[in-house]
């Protein structure tokens, strides 16, 4: 079932692409080693996410002890710890409002760096503009030795955060970012390091925050507050990062569940996590104060940064073979240049491991070990459902009653088998007493798109024979998409679709046979029809109305006056039902007389049922080990994986399920 937007134009595969590609298939500790590398690189990045407001702020607040040299550093720790907290404690409204204000924050502080850096450069030492030639830097490592390889730590702080811009490529084309970088970002920076060093080499004793003191005295006050404003923007852009990482890791099954709330209607990816967000507020305010300097800091930094630079480069050689189809010898050409200058600048950075650098390196351990027990335990509980799903003849033994009452009402039970029936539901029939007339498997899978349109949203098949009315539903998600806060939509969504699949199943003929779909759970995209195949009828609830009514009115919608003849209702002891409002269910078919008996009934039953009330099914899950397992084994499924289950937020809140309509059955999984 194939998405319009997921389009991969694939060239034809090389045998040494192909190579490559049935290696990581099939030897598993080669799949398990990219996923550390992975992890490892996503991790850098949510360390990055802390470090940076805590650099980014204390740099920018550091001026003032410029301005007025009087001043103890514990007050610029403090100023730099409430523009913290102030900026962590308004993540929650979000970044609409105030995200017109950024574009400007951010070219007015390029332009003054540079502005600033010529000015310098053409006062103090126009000739420091040969250093741009590569003799200079080559006479810099013979003079210099092993120190200049050790300083190499420090120029790489001169490169981090210019790259991050290249993580918008997801919003802007290629060509816009490299115009901006080309014209406006690199000429900018070019100019404030040339005038800074232009500045130094008449000013050797102002070493220590040489930008402030470089910056003319009538201008100061003005290039403070736009170099704080900046930071608050660098960090924001971090943050806002941070929180979109973490939710496609949520996504993927590699992040445990937490909160994630939507802080835009209309703009897909403004997400708010307050878990995360907390915790990055009590990590960065730990770094500001324990260190109080931005040298240590900036070590910590700098190893962050060059990491990502690395396995970013490692990753994109795989890509340029297994996906671009290149050659190996390609692929291996760029990870050499790439790597060897990125490895130059980690063998530096790994120096200031004792002086800070330790710091990501602790943060990336912890989040590694969250996300690789987690991705570990979810895959092995994955793989138990696999394995121990309910045979179709153990369901057709059971008869269309499943063994068990069916009363009124729709049965929605979560699983995340998207074939088979899941092993939870032998355990449900076997604990409760009844079940619903029309029970749903649903199944919320996350795709490896960004977004997923609403028309090909549902995936809708039909499990066991027509009389079980049962139905699997496949609920497809992009890895930005929000899962909704309304139940009552998502259940209008569903049931439209079922009665879309239903009037539909016989008269098209790209959907197999019920048998077939029993037997191989094939699935049909629903959502897809148009208004030329709708007829204008509906079924829909009045305010008011009791059921003979409703049945009766149905049934005349579908076969006109003759139905006076042909059927005659039941009366129902039931009351007078008042409705808030009506649902409808449209007619997907040509002419009504293209409905038989047996689609009349289903959509009754189905309407019936919708009436009736919706209930969640769910298991409650608990993962142990075998008693087979190895000692380190039991440890990651009974300790770390249990603990950061009954921790994390439960799928039903994460799929915003009424706790009024949720019913949980426990079972325990021996993986």
């Amino acid at each position: 079932m194939e998405l319009s937007i997921y389009r991969l134009v694939e060239p034809p595969e090389t045998p040494r692409g192909r190579t490559v590609r049935k290696l990581l298939e099939k030897h598993r500790i080669l799949r398990t080693g990219l996923l550390i590398i992975v992890l490892l690189g996503t991790c850098m990045v949510i360390g990055d996410g802390v470090l940076t407001p805590s650099i980014s702020v204390l740099s920018a607040i550091s001026g003032i002890s410029v301005a007025a040299p009087q001043l103890h550093q514990n007050i610029v720790i403090l100023v730099s710890c409430i523009i913290l907290v102030l900026l962590f404690s308004l993540q929650h409204i979000g970044t609409r409002r105030i995200s017109f204000l950024f574009a400007p924050i951010v070219l007015t502080w390029l332009f003054c760096n540079g502005g600033i850096g010529l000015y310098n450069l053409i006062a103090y030492n126009p000739s420091i503009v040969r250093a741009l030639s590569p003799y200079y830097t080559f006479k810099f490592f013979k003079v210099s030795g092993r120190d200049g390889w050790i300083s190499l730590g420090g120029v790489l702080l001169c490169v981090t955060g210019s790259e991050a811009m290249y993580a918008d490529l997801g919003h802007f084309c290629r060509r816009s970012i490299k115009a901006v970088f080309i014209l406006i970002v690199y000429p900018s920076l070019l100019l404030g390091y040339m005038g800074q060093a232009a500045y130094l080499s008449k000013n050797l004793d102002d070493l220590d925050s040489a930008f402030f003191r470089s910056v003319p005295k009538p201008v100061f006050w003005p290039v403070f507050i736009t170099a704080t404003l900046a930071s608050v923007v660098g960090s924001q852009a971090v943050i806002s990062a941070t929180f979109s990482i973490v939710r496609q890791c949520q996504a993927l099954g590699c992040f445990p569940w937490v909160k994630v709330v939507h802080t835009s209607n209309s703009i897909y990816g403004q997400v708010y996590i307050p878990e995360v967000n907390w915790i990055m507020l009590i990590l960065s305010l730990s770094i500001t104060v324990g260190f109080k300097s931005t040298i240590e800091i900036g070590n910590a930094y700098g190893i962050a940064v060059i990491v990502v630079m690395l396995v970013t480069t490692f990753l994109t050689s795989l890509v340029i073979v297994v996906v671009w189809q290149r050659s190996i010898f390609v692929a291996c050409i760029f990870l050499l240049i790439y790597g060897s200058v990125e490895s130059l600048y980690l063998s530096s950075a790994l120096f200031k491991v004792p002086q800070g650098g330790w710091v990501p390196l602790v943060l990336v351990g912890i989040l590694m070990c969250i996300m690789y027990m987690w991705h570990y335990g979810t895959t092995k509980k994955y793989k138990f459902d696999l394995q121990n799903k309910v045979s179709m003849k153990w369901l057709l033994t059971l008869g269309p009653s499943l063994g068990v009452v069916r009363v009124p009402g729709i049965g929605l039970i979560f699983t995340e088998l998207v074939t088979g029936v899941p092993a939870i539901f032998s355990h449900f029939v076997t604990n409760l007493p009844a079940f619903h007339q029309v029970l749903v498997f649903v199944c919320m899978k996350s795709v490896a798109v960004p977004f997923v349109p609403p028309n090909e949203r549902y995936l809708v098949g039909r499990v066991g024979p027509r009389d079980y009315r049962m139905y699997r539903c496949v609920v497809r998600y992009g890895y930005k998409d929000s899962t909704g806060n309304d139940d009552s939509e998502f259940e209008n969504q569903l049931v439209f679709n079922l009665a879309e699949f239903i009037q539909t199943e016989n008269s098209a003929p790209w959907i197999p046979s019920s048998s077939e779909m029993s037997l191989d759970g094939r699935m049909t995209v629903m959502g897809t029809v148009t208004g030329s195949t709708a007829s204008k009828a509906s079924l829909s609830f009045p305010v008011s109305e009791t059921r003979s009514e409703r049945v009766t009115r149905i049934m005349q919608t579908f076969c006109g006056d003759s139905f006076q003849q042909s059927f005659k209702t039941v009366s129902s002891p039931c009351a007078t039902l008042d409705w808030q409002a009506n649902f409808e269910i449209p007619l997907f078919v040509e002419h009504e007389n293209e409905i038989d008996s047996e689609m009349r009934k289903e959509l009754i039953d189905l309407i019936e049922a919708k009436e009736a009330g919706v209930a969640y099914l769910m298991g409650h899950s608990f993962v142990k080990a075998k008693k087979s397992s190895s000692w380190l084994k039991k440890f990651a499924i009974n300790f770390v994986y249990t603990f950061l289950r009954r921790n994390c937020r439960e799928p039903a809140m994460a799929f915003h399920i009424p706790h009024i309509s949720l019913l949980e059955v426990g079972m325990v999984y021996y993986v």
